[in-house]
């Protein structure tokens, strides 16, 4: 039977990649911090929720093979 559970995996793909380059963009190298602290926080959680699913449902996929 096929997983239908693709959908919200590719949802977090693109939430991570839109988050993770927003958090990039919060950041000065110059005097190595972020612009809004407490935004780059909102984002950097909300970034690595996302890759721990992605990497959790990676993981499953791989076991069940």
């Amino acid at each position: 039977m096929e997983n239908k559970n693709n959908a919200p995996i590719f949802t977090l793909r693109i939430v991570a990649i839109i988050v993770g380059i927003a958090l990039y963009k919060q950041f000065d190298f110059q005097t190595m911090q972020f612009q809004k602290p407490a935004l780059a926080a909102v984002y950097a959680i909300t970034f690595l929720f996302s890759v721990y699913v992605i990497i959790k449902d990676f993981r499953k996929k791989r076991s069940e093979k």
